[in-house]
């Protein structure tokens, strides 16, 4: 995304002098030509000029300015950077004596020459189910649903499609937390009351904004640290198809997905990028802090839902779309390089992991917490499902407040001296910034503050800032493979202040971040099985080149019977065209997480394949992700997806499942069968 164009840059600088701040330079850009027709592009965030919420500028300007000095210069860069418009009460769509209304918001655009404008459309019946903090207006009642759509919908859906605004791309982002409840939080009274409303509001407003041919929407996917695990990823995507599938337009009113709104779940955890790793004979996913999660950051989240999305009927081409206003984890708590010497995988987690928090479930106010990368188009460059980094939530801007013998409104998790349990017995803290009491939505200086000193990439006094990504990397090789290993080099990137780190990508899934040297070692693979690569650069601004030319390796075939990896892995026995490795994942003694790597051993394409196996005990498969799955008895088949029965000659395509069991849990053996 571009800096701001001249006219808004002599806005901004105008609220800059009235607040004495004669240091402010806010980055130019050339003023953009005229726009051309109404066109739905497929990624509205790139090559556009985004519009800066003057309200917001305001509040970051009187902060940078009263702090003064170093810091003060820092924050002051943060309001060259778009962040979006919350509309989370009907009456912040006329807005009030501080707040510019929608309308205002949108005039505003037009004069400046924006057109990328970012609103959040949050105010469901029954809004935020599972907690208080954020609470909203509208009951979770029949009358409550007519009100959200005809007071709420219908009047911001007039304004959106006013053609005056038909020029400015605008990005919807639908509903914060809403559909990820109707997953995971069906115990609670309240969210069983308000799902049925959720799903019939989101459908009626992803009816009413498709139907506005510049407004993109984008529903709202929680974060890792909530949809992770499989056995809520799946679900996930089969309720975001559920209401997708019962609109008009059914999967394509859905333009995309936006994950980690308002929260602080890392974009990458650069040292831990391997969940199955083993430590002490344990995989890192089994560590207190990840619960067996093995999705520890948005970056592998986000590409991992993305395929469980497709594999429920949206198209490929749905875009993903990370928050990241508030997950950079910076400052001196930041691990700067490997600690490979714990032997336990909590104590490794705790050595390696950039996420500070004690808890993965504290997200109000969090302590520690810093600005991210910056809002930024195809971050992983233009094939990865991923096209945006944006900045939803505005940083410095409370989460809640807490309640208190004078003061009953509030969310206990907001309280810095209060504590919440992670369902397995274990109590945390709540990792609230300590001393601070303030309202949801209000500014929180001791937030912004922390933000700005946290920010990672860190936030400099000077204008302007570093957006030229590094070149691609060049001459990817392939050094040496053994049954279970691929060793990669490849020729340095330059970049116009410095490249930082390399990303390793194995089939389209970053395994590794190397911040030392142009070489990678790739363990844990299957013998006899091809792999692809690719490698990206990164600088410390955040910027990514676009990714390299692929390389194909073999792994050597295995001296020894094969014997996968995460807890247990095994290989088919009898095969024909194709092998099958079966690999435990996850296992918490009353159900485990299998994945299944399919191989096409033969020498053309296959058409399809089937896997077979027999289970030892009890275990009984409860989902299955990228095939269909029939089960008799101890007997399982498991066949492929349309879109995934062509497997090239060398090969491979992955599904996976989560099964219940007790008693024993052994690895199968497998029969492949491909067509």
């Amino acid at each position: 995304m571009a800096h701001p164009p001249l006219r808004r840059r002599r806005r901004i600088a105008a609220v800059a002098a009235t607040l004495g701040m004669a240091w402010l330079v806010v980055p130019l850009a050339t003023a953009p030509a005229a726009h051309a027709a109404v066109t739905h592009v497929a990624n509205p965030f790139v090559g556009a000029t985004p519009y800066l919420n003057p309200d917001y500028v305001k509040e970051v300007t009187t902060q940078s300015t009263a702090d003064g000095g170093t810091l003060g210069a820092a924050e002051g860069k943060v309001a060259g950077y778009q962040t979006a418009i919350w509309m989370d009460h009907i009456g912040a769509i006329a807005g009030d004596s501080t707040h510019l209304g929608l309308q205002a918001q949108l005039d505003d655009a037009v004069a400046a020459g924006d057109n990328l404008f970012e609103v959040v459309i949050y105010d469901l019946p029954g809004r935020d189910c599972a907690a208080l903090a954020s609470n909203g207006e509208i009951p979770a009642t029949a009358a409550g649903l007519t009100e959200y759509e005809s007071q709420y919908i219908d009047p911001i859906t007039a304004i959106l499609g006013n053609s005056k605004y038909a020029n400015i791309r605008i990005a919807a982002i639908i509903e914060p937390d809403s559909l990820p409840n109707a997953v995971t939080n069906q115990s609670k009274a309240a969210c069983q009351t308000a799902t049925p409303y959720y799903e019939t509001g989101v459908e009626y407003t992803l009816n009413k904004l498709h139907a506005i041919p510049n407004v993109y929407d984008y529903l709202d996917i929680g974060h890792s640290g909530w949809l992770g695990w499989s056995s809520n990823m799946s679900p996930a995507a089969q309720e975001f198809a559920k209401v997708a599938k019962a609109t008009t337009a059914g999967f394509a009113s859905v333009d995309g997905f936006v994950s980690d709104t308002a929260n602080t779940t890392p974009l990458d955890e650069p040292f831990l990028p391997n969940s199955t790793l083993q430590v002490g004979g344990n995989p890192l996913d089994s560590a207190k802090f990840y619960q067996y999660n093995p999705e520890f950051d948005e970056h592998h989240y986000d590409e991992d839902m993305h395929a469980a999305l497709v594999a429920q009927g949206f198209p490929s081409s749905v875009g993903m779309i990370v928050d990241t206003s508030r997950n950079g984890w910076g400052g001196s708590a930041r691990p700067t390089a490997l600690n490979s010497t714990p032997t336990t995988v909590d104590a490794y987690v705790a050595a390696n992991k950039v996420d500070q928090r004690p808890f993965r479930g504290d997200w109000c106010n969090v302590n520690g917490a810093g600005i991210g990368a910056r809002p930024q188009a195809q971050p992983y460059g233009s094939s990865d499902p991923i096209i945006a980094f944006i900045w939803v939530k505005p940083p410095g801007e409370s989460d809640g407040d807490y309640p208190t013998a004078t003061h009953t409104h509030g969310d206990p998790h907001c309280d810095p001296n209060g504590t919440q349990t992670d369902g397995n017995g274990g109590t945390y803290p709540t990792d609230a910034i300590p001393g601070y009491d303030v309202p949801a939505g209000q500014w929180f200086a001791a937030q912004f503050q922390q933000l700005v000193g946290n920010a990672y990439p860190t936030l400099g006094a000077s204008s302007g800032g570093d957006t030229t990504p590094p070149s691609v990397p060049t001459g990817l090789t392939v050094t040496g493979t053994t049954s279970s290993s691929v060793s990669l080099s490849w020729t340095a990137s330059t970049d116009n202040v410095g490249v930082t780190a390399y990303n390793v990508y194995r089939g389209g899934t970053k395994v590794a971040t190397v911040t030392s040297g142009t070489t990678y070692t790739d363990t844990g693979l299957t013998a006899s099985t091809g792999y692809s690569y690719t490698v990206t650069a990164q600088d410390a601004a955040g910027n990514v080149s676009a990714a390299s030319a692929a390389v194909t390796a073999t792994t050597a075939a295995s001296s020894g019977g094969g014997t996968g990896g995460g807890t247990g892995g095994g290989t088919g026995g009898g095969s024909s065209g194709c092998t099958a490795a079966y690999t435990i994942s996850s296992d918490w003694g009353s159900g485990f997480n299998a994945n299944v790597t399919v191989t096409n051993t033969g020498t053309a394409a296959t058409t399809g394949w089937k896997v077979t196996w027999t289970f030892g005990g009890n275990q009984t498969v409860s989902n299955m992700w990228n095939a269909t799955d029939t089960q008799s008895g101890a007997g399982v088949t498991a066949t492929n997806m349309s879109y995934n029965g062509a497997i090239a000659a060398g090969g491979n395509t992955s599904f996976g499942f989560g099964a219940t069991y007790s008693g024993s849990n052994a690895v199968p053996t497998l029969t492949c069968t491909a067509s």
